[in-house]
């Protein structure tokens, strides 16, 4: 096998790959145009396909583990020629359930060259996601009753309260800075789970009991409320009131 062969099997003079997004934002359950820029090595290489993996990251019992939202196949194999410049154009659908970043929660496009026997070539490209138009409703309405996000997390979610299909749900920690809650109440937290098309949103009450309580637990509250609109005006006090008999 000649050396250039034996090189770009490890990586050394492969193809490589680059994806290039118009945006760096896009909000869940939309889509963004993407173009693929896929440029020959030192040798020709058979390409089984081009491939696409949404990823983020979670928290569990043993630490922080990989989590693909969605993966596909963008091309059937072809063979690129040494130093040939090849360019794919595509459209990348974000998920619902696509976890909202923020300073803790990051999402990124791996892109990929499935080469057999060989090192796949790959490229990643952070994004900012946004909530859907329902889940930001969520948030305008607690805005409005006072709260602000204090914190954000994607979790394991087997076992829990919040159990869905997917190995993790994202928890969101909202704090009251004025109006009727500030200080009755510690926190409310929100887990939105998407479900065919419709928003679950499960809501948790930490109620300022004193230490006693929430050493116990007995200061948490559970409850869960469907979201039909993206109306913050119609969902406020249907908050309010779930906070209400939850404190």
């Amino acid at each position: 096998m000649p050396m250039k062969d034996v090189l770009s099997r490890i990586g050394i003079g492969s193809a490589t790959v680059d994806t290039v997004l118009p945006t760096d934002s896009v909000r869940a359950g939309e889509s963004v145009r993407a173009e693929v820029h896929v440029e020959g090595g030192s040798t020709d290489q058979n390409i089984d396909s081009v491939y696409f993996a949404l990823e983020t990251e979670y928290k569990s019992d043993e630490g922080y583990k990989d989590a693909i939202i969605d993966q596909w196949q963008l091309t059937e194999p072809f063979t690129i020629e040494a130093g040939e410049k090849r360019r794919f154009e595509t459209t990348i659908d974000i998920p619902r359930e696509t976890p909202v970043t923020t300073r803790s929660t990051a999402v990124e496009i791996e892109t990929g060259l499935d080469i057999s026997m060989a090192v796949d070539p790959g490229d990643e490209d952070y994004i900012e996601v946004e909530p859907t138009h329902r889940t930001q409703a969520v948030f305008d309405a607690l805005d409005s009753l006072g709260f602000s996000l204090h914190a954000s997390a994607c979790e394991a979610a087997a076992g829990s309260l919040f159990t869905t299909s997917a190995n993790f749900a994202q928890e969101f920690e909202f704090r009251p800075q004025r109006g009727e809650f500030t200080g009755a109440v510690d926190e409310v937290e929100i887990v939105p789970v998407f479900d065919d098309d419709r928003l679950t949103v499960y809501l948790e009450v930490d109620r300022s009991a004193g230490l006693l309580s929430e050493v116990t637990d007995a200061d948490e509250r559970h409850t869960k409320l469907t979201i039909e609109a993206p109306d913050p005006d119609a969902i406020e006090p249907r908050l309010a009131e779930a906070i209400r008999e939850l404190s």
